[in-house]
């Protein structure tokens, strides 16, 4: 589907076909903090969203539906690569991945050759984990609070190789960034060889303060790297402005692409010293896609994020992360001061975006989460695990000030009755 054919598929989804020429040039002249609070240019930005009356949706980092533009895309690239099928796959399969992965590169800031196309974060940052040539007695570091699949994996390379493994736990209210490079730093030893760091903390918004953290580990000969699943697509940023070696993210998150879309990231200097997963003999050490022998797979995907990174643009990253920051702040700044309520999330509004976790004192996070649904129909996931007790909110572009009322409501009653 070329360009042409997908602005007409969008049926209005670009911003310039959303809003007459005179609004929408008064929309884009304002400083992205004010517009992030303008309700009528939000509710636009939601009517691209089919969404369910059942129950409000504050569950969305863990899979964050697509536009239905983009939905309606993807489902014409299945249709046309069913129609195609073989020929498609011979034929103009490398060249449309090419173009999806380089489109994604200059989204990254990084060159084509240092990423390629995952499925996840999970697949991204295990084979990082999984590629390097450990030897017993090996540290590696990372914190209590990091995505379970990479601890688990960092335990079967304990298992399988003899490694180290060295665990911090991240304070709720740092003090300062200093605090927390220094947490890092007092894990490093001699025999680490890799750091583990999150960009934003799965199960709190934490976002760590990577630039920082990656210096002091380089100066110690450790390589760094960062599990970005719930940044990219949430924050504006460039990966090469985080000092990092290796950035996993799922795309499927934050950026709205179908289900099954992650990015993996390599500098280029560290792609040789990674042996990949599945053995590709006609990949060069050095090139990134040795790491990416993925068999036959649903191609439909990686077309569905080119029309996804459209919807993305359309919009803008900063005013989108604009957006995310106030309406997590809009709930967050209601319930931080109400007795029993506990946000275990930052206070400092530079130390969070869209994310946030909040339980209410003598009510377990499995039990607040059945008590937000059946009560009040407002869908959350309990986390109860290292210092984090409580339910992650994950609202979305289309989430309104007035759904989050619920949600204030509802911690305020539950918090009384506590």
């Amino acid at each position: 589907m070329n360009k042409r054919e997908f602005v007409k598929t969008l049926g209005g989804a670009s911003l310039g076909l959303m809003f007459s020429p005179a609004v929408l040039s008064r929309y884009m002249a304002m400083p992205h903090a004010e517009l992030a609070q303008d309700e009528a240019f939000w509710g636009t930005i939601r009517g691209k969203y089919k969404l369910t009356p059942e129950y409000i949706n504050l569950e969305n980092g863990y899979y964050s539906m697509q536009a239905e533009p983009v939905l309606e895309a993807f489902i014409g690239h299945v249709r046309s690569i069913n129609v195609q099928a073989s020929r498609y796959m011979r034929t103009r399969q490398p060249d449309d991945k090419l173009r999806v992965r380089t489109r994604l590169a200059k989204m990254a800031g990084v060159t084509p050759e240092e990423l390629i196309i995952t499925r996840n974060t999970t697949e991204s940052l295990d084979t990082v984990i999984n590629g390097y040539d450990w030897k017993p007695g090996d540290e590696a570091v990372m914190a209590a609070q990091d995505y379970g699949a990479m601890l688990d994996m960092f335990k079967l390379q304990a298992r399988r190789h003899g490694i180290v493994t060295k665990v911090v736990s991240l304070p709720l209210e740092p003090q300062s960034d200093d605090e927390l490079v220094q947490l890092y730093a007092s894990a490093i030893t001699p025999k680490t060889r890799l750091l583990m760091v999150a960009h934003l903390v799965n199960i709190t918004g934490h976002i760590l303060p990577i630039r920082k953290i990656a210096d002091m580990a380089h100066a110690r000969g450790v390589d760094v790297m960062c599990d970005g699943a719930h940044a990219f697509g949430q924050l504006a940023f460039h990966i090469p402005d985080l000092g990092c070696d290796y950035y996993g993210a799922s795309l499927h998150k934050w950026l709205g692409t179908p289900l099954g879309a992650g990015i993996l990231y390599v500098r280029q200097d560290k792609i040789a010293g990674l042996w990949p997963i599945y053995a590709d003999e006609s990949m060069a050490d050095t090139d990134i896609r040795k790491l990416n022998h993925t068999g036959t797979h649903p191609v439909h995907t990686d077309l569905g994020i080119d029309d996804a990174i459209d919807f993305h643009e359309s919009i803008g990253a900063e005013r989108k992360e604009a957006r995310l920051r106030y309406i997590q702040r809009y709930w967050t700044s209601r319930v931080r001061d109400v007795p029993n309520v506990l946000v275990n999330t930052p206070t400092d509004p530079k130390r969070s975006c869209a994310i946030a976790n909040v339980g209410v004192r003598g009510i377990a996070p499995a039990d607040l989460a059945k008590m937000l649904f059946e009560r009040y129909k407002v869908f959350t996931v309990a986390i109860d695990t290292a210092n984090v007790h409580g339910v992650r909110v994950t609202p979305q572009l289309f989430t309104t000030p007035k759904e989050l009322d619920v949600l204030v409501r509802a911690l305020r009653e539950l918090a009384a009755a506590a």
